[in-house]
């Protein structure tokens, strides 16, 4: 089934807020506009919640509610138990405190596997563990195409290595990698995995256990929502790790990752999320079902919408020879969030960008680590366009017209 545009945008206040009017969003990969119902529950939340949740008063009764609502129905649309998913205020933090959790489980004598493909979020901390001994293994881009052979992968697999570190789409590359596939090869040989979602959540949530992740990551922030970073965990790796919150909260499996107390107002407000999720399958002809069959519904939607949006994009990108595309050259094989390497500055041409009403950036998107492997100058960084299942073709077309102008 078409993805009803009209019906998606009038969803989200953005496009009908004056001051954004005459601006074409392509910085989604940076933060996605925020869907109505989030921003209605995080409204009430702070007018009539904003008390100490789960406290005997009513309003506190309330919003622990709203909290425990937004955790039932979200993790019953990534397809797991309530228990495994945790909320923390950022993936760069979810990822901190799960690499602290590692490096008191782990020491000489064991390896991990990162690669140089991910946002430093995903790679960073867990190069750390180098200072307790652990040995770090980088499992390596082609430096010509971005691409992650699954090949190199078990190349670098032996019985010392207990957690394979990867993204599920790279945040300049774009690429979608096949998690599963990995997660089998690393499953095989005794190791867990650990994938970033960020960028790839923002374009349908995933099925978690159908790709075999043990932990996956995203922001919400991304996905429609307030700032909050979502992670699950597998319970029995979950109970496994040394909890990182307060002793006293350490058989509570939701408590064990998050050391400092959580946004209340910002957790519930989530559950808008699932609101929008529910409500676009169901304008689409969804037939209730489960809320992972729902979910999936929507995710497909979603991606059909985005990969025909890329296709004259990307054609059009292909043709130019005066600058380099990273990642796959078809749509199908990526999410839109493409960058590209010019004679100048990515951040220069973001601003000329801005002046011809198109929102977009310029940078290394705390991608250093991926760009440096692909031989991009640093000095000029790259242009990031990025979009989601909201935009219109009409836009495309006028990032486009935008680009032949500034390039």
């Amino acid at each position: 089934m078409k993805l009803d545009t009209k019906f998606v945008r009038a969803q989200f206040p953005a496009f009908s807020e004056p001051s954004l009017r005459k601006l074409a969003h392509f910085d989604n990969a940076a933060g996605s506009y925020a869907c109505a119902p989030v921003i209605d529950r995080l409204t009430r939340f702070y007018r009539q919640r904003k008390v100490q949740p789960y406290a005997p008063s009513a309003p506190a009764q309330l919003a622990g509610a709203e909290m425990d609502e937004a955790r039932s129905r979200l993790s019953a649309m990534l397809g797991v138990g309530e228990d495994e998913l945790h909320f923390g205020p950022s993936t760069t933090a979810n990822t901190y405190t799960l690499s602290q959790a590692f490096r008191e489980a782990l020491g000489p004598g064991h390896a991990i596997i990162v690669t140089d493909q991910d946002h430093e979020a995903n790679s960073g901390p867990w190069r750390r563990l180098t200072w307790e001994g652990v040995e770090v293994r980088e499992w390596k881009l082609d430096p010509d195409t971005g691409h992650l052979d699954p090949r190199d992968l078990a190349n670098l697999l032996d019985d010392k290595v207990r957690l394979v570190c990867f993204p599920h789409c790279s945040n300049v590359i774009g690429e979608i990698n096949d998690v599963a596939l990995i997660s089998a090869i690393a499953h095989e040989a005794g190791a867990v995995t650990c994938v970033d979602g960020v960028s790839y959540a923002p374009h349908g949530l995933p099925d978690v256990p159908s790709l075999g992740a043990d932990i996956y990551l995203f922001s919400t922030y991304k996905t429609y929502g307030p700032h909050q970073g979502l992670m699950t965990i597998r319970r029995d790796l979950a109970e496994a790790l040394p909890e990182q919150g307060h002793y006293f909260n350490a058989d509570v499996l939701t408590k064990r990752f998050t050391p400092a107390g959580p946004d209340h107002a910002q957790i519930a407000a989530c559950a808008g999320i699932a609101d929008y999720i529910d409500a676009l399958d169901a304008h689409h002809g969804g037939k209730n079902g489960t809320a992972l069959a729902r979910a999936s519904r929507v995710h497909d939607l979603m991606r059909k919408r985005e990969t025909k949006l890329q296709k004259p994009l990307l054609k059009y990108l292909r043709q130019r020879n005066d600058i380099r595309l990273l990642g796959p050259r078809k749509a199908k094989h990526r999410a839109p969030t493409i960058a590209i390497e010019t004679q100048s500055p990515g951040l220069e041409l973001a601003r000329k960008l801005a002046k011809e009403g198109v929102m977009a950036d310029g940078g290394d998107f705390y991608a250093v680590r991926a760009l440096e492997a692909l031989g991009v100058d640093m000095n000029r960084g790259v242009l990031r366009v990025s979009f989601v299942h909201y935009t219109r073709r009409k836009e495309v077309d006028r990032l486009i017209r935008a680009l032949d102008h500034v390039l």
